[in-house]
């Protein structure tokens, strides 16, 4: 029997009766304290889908034949005291999920106690969390993707005083599952301050302008060594900080946050092992009254990739969060042809939206009022100057930032206009346009093209309320790419789709749906495929089961800049969800 597999099983044991013990101790502690009584709460999902070959579109059967990706979580709260673990299966895991992801046992598990009163919070075990918009430390889950960097240690939280916080983590990162968690090799140790100016400052109290400041500091330990480049011998640091500091001003419809990052030297396979620093600032600027909103955007990041691994890349062990200035779109087309990642080696983007609601009762809002929002978003290469060839400034350094500004490469344009409008009371309906200039070398979500793809999008959603209790809610949905100017007479990419989306609900028990993705502008006529994927199911309180059989075409799921490819699949899918 492996004995890594032993050790796992050995270790979440252990961990289950530690927390049964703490259940029962922290129980009768409450209760002989005369404290709240205990309650439990939890949630659990099951995702099953089978495989059939089809060369047409790509798909290929894995050799389990099915996927198997479930979770159950349960909570337990008494007091100040709160306690949890969650449970985990991967036989094997679905297509698109990471392959490494393997058998059944605990992911997640902790103990925590909160004493609001005297300002104290320990949490030992993992637990998630951000400092700021997330530059230099971010630990979360997006279950979609795969993604799951918990830290598995401690975390102190002390407010001293109103208007204070400090923040102390200390902890490894989740990495892999093999019947149990596994951590990845670095330590990452973690302080952060928060100041509310209002309740510190006498008199600031009622002041109609808020203010909060804030600082990070995270430092990543990594046993390291050191190579040969040039004749020179170069070490791998062992200590790596980031930095950051922040402010956030709302004053009536106003908001403002600025925040700046920094990083010493962190060579990795992110960044070619150059001992560059990094350096990365977000801005924002907003307004908002009734039936207005606006939102500036601008960022810059320079070489901010930030891991408890230097070995590794993509979605392993981040440290930190680079949150993107493009919108995450939701409809069929816009969200998964051509989604921009975030470039963690470097970019400058910037970003403007407005929102503005035509009043109800007038001849262009109508009895009901008329949404309108448009958008514009942008992200370039960062201003900079190779070092000379043969320069060892290039291997160590590889290049000069020249200044703030966009460099010359277009990363992506993003353009978008969207106009909703009830009409009456059952039927309402939503007119959507997208253009694009996504450049295809930057962010590869597609073989079949190199370049920039210019792309216009246009979606019409419709919702009607049938009868009573009865809706159908549909999309049309279609994309026209330009022409291919090194193949006169061929389309960008894989040229023109359609799609189109029906959804019936009978409340508040049943739905079904259907979609069906045609590339119709393909150039390769045998391309011209249909992706039909039908299901159907049904809803009891908070309980969900839906059924599922079709064809998903090959494509990029993305998450708020973040990314992960999905291959085509044919098969029947099972998803059952439920809380409690």
């Amino acid at each position: 029997m492996n004995p890594l597999h032993n050790d796992h099983v050995g270790r979440h044991v252990r961990w289950v009766a530690f927390l049964a013990m703490v259940l029962s101790n922290a129980a009768w502690s409450q209760e002989s304290e005369g404290h709240s009584n205990p309650s439990i709460q939890g949630n659990v999902s099951v995702l099953w889908q089978s495989y059939a070959e089809d060369s047409l579109i790509g798909a290929q059967v894995p050799p389990s034949k099915t996927g198997y990706n479930a979770f159950a979580n349960l909570l337990y709260n008494q007091g100040n005291f709160s306690a949890g673990v969650r449970y985990e299966s991967y036989l094997n895991a679905v297509l698109g999920f990471p392959g490494r992801f393997k058998g059944s046992g605990v992911g997640y598990r902790f103990a925590r106690y909160q004493d609001r009163d005297r300002g104290v919070d320990v949490t030992v075990g993992n637990f998630y969390d951000q400092f700021g918009s997330g530059l230099v430390l971010r630990a979360y889950e997006e279950r979609n993707l795969g993604i799951d960097n918990a830290l598995d240690g401690f975390r102190l939280v002390l407010t001293p005083i109103p208007g204070i916080e400090a923040k102390f983590l200390y902890g490894k990162q989740r990495f892999d599952f093999e019947d149990g968690l596994i951590n990845g090799p670095g330590t990452i140790r973690a302080v952060n301050g928060e100041a509310d100016l209002n309740q510190l400052l006498s008199g600031w109290e009622e002041r109609p302008l808020k203010i909060t400041c804030g600082a990070s500091f995270v430092s990543k330990f990594q046993p390291g060594s050191s190579f040969n480049v040039d004749s020179l011998v170069l070490g791998m640091p062992l200590n790596i900080g980031a930095w950051s500091y922040r402010v956030n001003a709302v004053r009536k419809g106003w908001t403002a946050q600025l925040e700046y990052a920094g990083k010493i030297n962190d060579p990795s396979a992110d960044n070619a092992f150059t001992y560059r620093p990094g350096e990365g600032a977000l801005a924002t600027v907003g307004y908002s009254q009734k039936g207005l909103g606006v939102l500036l955007t601008a960022k810059m990041v320079d070489n901010m990739s930030f891991r408890s691994d230097r070995d590794l890349r993509l979605f392993d062990l981040p440290v930190n969060y680079i949150p993107a200035v493009t919108q995450q779109h939701t409809y069929n087309l816009a969200a998964t042809l051509y989604p921009y990642a975030t470039v963690i080696s470097g970019e400058t983007s910037a970003s403007a939206e407005v929102f503005y609601t035509i009043p109800k009762d007038t001849r262009l809002g109508g009895k009901y009022g008329t949404k309108l929002t448009a958008s514009f978003a942008a992200a370039n290469s960062l201003d900079t100057t190779q070092y000379a060839a043969g320069d060892i400034n290039a291997v160590i350094y590889g290049y000069e930032r020249n200044s703030w500004g966009p460099g010359d490469e277009l990363y992506v344009r993003d353009f978008n206009v969207t106009a909703s409008r009830k009409f009456n009371k059952n039927f309402k309906a939503k007119y959507s346009y997208f253009h694009f200039e996504f450049n295809t070398l930057t962010t590869p979500v597609t073989t079949d093209y190199k370049g920039i793809v210019d792309a216009n999008i246009h979606v019409i959603e419709t919702q009607w309320k049938v009868a009573p209790k009865q809706s159908l809610r549909t999309e049309l949905q279609g994309l026209w790419v330009g022409e291919d100017k090194d193949h006169p007479g061929q389309l960008q990419d894989k040229g023109h789709w359609a799609t189109l989306v029906a959804e019936y609900t009978w409340s508040p028990h049943w739905f079904v749906s259907v979609i069906d993705q045609y590339n119709f502008g393909n150039n390769d006529p045998d391309r011209r495929i249909h992706y039909v994927y039908g299901s159907a199911g049904y809803i009891q309180g908070p309980h969900r089961l839906s059924v599922g059989y079709g064809k998903r075409r090959e494509g990029i799921f993305c998450v708020g800049g973040v990314c992960r490819a999905v291959p085509a699949s044919n098969g029947f899918e099972i998803a059952f969800t439920s809380s409690f």
